[in-house]
């Protein structure tokens, strides 16, 4: 598996996981596709500037070009207290081969060496088992459920953290 910064090539890849119903359905239904190409260019922006980590995630073996997700490290106003939070999404034909997981491991390992992070908070939706499982299963810590904003959306949330370190591993 590879990761890789987002570019503004991608704009298909972030259609096909942000406007599609199956996708979407733990983060409040399908985005309009009229808003994708913004939404890549303000990502592509701030990885330049290097204040937010979008890596696209190519499988094994595959082409730059060929995207199975993204999984994403950004700092972000919570409440008055400055947080950094941990995201991911993996297409369904990628689904269930653990590169979510791997995915998630390597940016956390990528964040313990660059050392500004602090400890990472993720929030996958209450319902998302398969989100819920890589926090577990990488030693992420479960505060409690909560409702946070995705999307201009309220969805009600599992809270985890963790510490990145290097070499994160988990089963």
């Amino acid at each position: 598996m590879l990761l890789r910064d987002v570019t503004p090539d991608d704009v298909d890849a972030y259609v096909r996981m942000r406007c599609d119903p199956v996708m979407m359905r733990d983060l409040g239904g399908p985005l309009p596709r009229d808003g994708m190409r913004a939404k890549v260019e303000h990502d592509v922006r701030r990885a330049a500037e290097d204040t937010a980590w979008t890596k696209m995630i190519v499988p094994e073996g595959a082409a730059p070009s060929v995207v199975a997700g993204t999984v994403t490290l950004r700092s972000h106003d919570d409440g008055g207290q400055r947080v950094s939070e941990i995201g991911w999404m993996v297409l369904p034909a990628h689904q269930g081969q653990g590169l979510g997981k791997r995915a998630v491991r390597t940016l956390l390992g990528m964040a313990a060496e660059d050392g500004r992070w602090g400890l990472v908070h993720a929030f996958p939706a209450v319902g998302n088992a398969p989100s819920n499982g890589i926090c577990r299963t990488l030693g992420f810590t479960l505060l409690g459920q909560r409702d946070v904003t995705f999307a201009g959306r309220l969805l009600r949330s599992n809270h985890w953290t963790i510490e990145p370190r290097p070499g994160v591993s988990g089963r």
